[in-house]
């Protein structure tokens, strides 16, 4: 009954202000499949605003997903439109597990996000590749060229986030 309630409270807040998105995670939060309920509700266009703001905070609240509660996340990226939904995602990146077998569908999704005419989506979209390649060695040194690219030919604000992931590269290299 909780998935119910969770998918009502969410298309009640669709479009309405984060304090009300706040409210119904304060309601949610002690749910302990609402992780894997939220990734789930990704999969839904009407609801993937709020179900990806909701699974940003669960994750940053500390909340953990394992890789195979993670995968529909990642099968779901090539459906996310949203500017805020995309963001949101990319946001989440630092805290989900990336499988072997989504590498893939990451990897198209911070491409396209690399294109993308949002500042906020494009310089997030560097800290995703980061996020892969901290996972996945092997896409170490392409994010590197591409953080070395991104700080000579993009805008000031994408600049200032790639430098914090470069800070924090240096600190991971300690």
């Amino acid at each position: 009954m909780a998935m119910e309630d969770l998918k009502r409270d969410l298309e009640a807040v669709a479009g309405q202000p984060v304090s009300d998105l706040q409210a119904v995670y304060d309601r949610h939060s002690e749910e302990p499949a609402l992780g894997t309920e939220l990734v789930s509700l990704l999969a839904d266009p009407q609801l993937q605003k709020p179900a990806s703001w909701l699974l940003r905070r669960h994750l940053e609240a500390g909340h953990t997903l394992s890789v195979s509660q993670a995968k529909p996340l990642f099968r779901a990226l090539s459906g996310l439109q949203d500017w805020e939904t995309r963001l949101q995602v990319l946001q989440s990146l630092s805290y989900l597990p990336i499988g072997k077998r989504e590498v893939k569908p990451l990897e198209a999704f911070l491409r396209d996000c690399l294109e993308s005419e949002n500042k906020f989506v494009r310089a997030w979209a560097y800290h995703g590749f980061h996020e892969l390649a901290l996972q996945h060695a092997q896409f170490q040194d392409e994010v590197d060229r591409l953080l070395e690219r991104a700080l000579e030919d993009e805008a000031a604000s994408i600049k200032a986030r790639v430098r914090n992931i470069l800070k924090q590269k240096l600190k991971h290299q300690r």
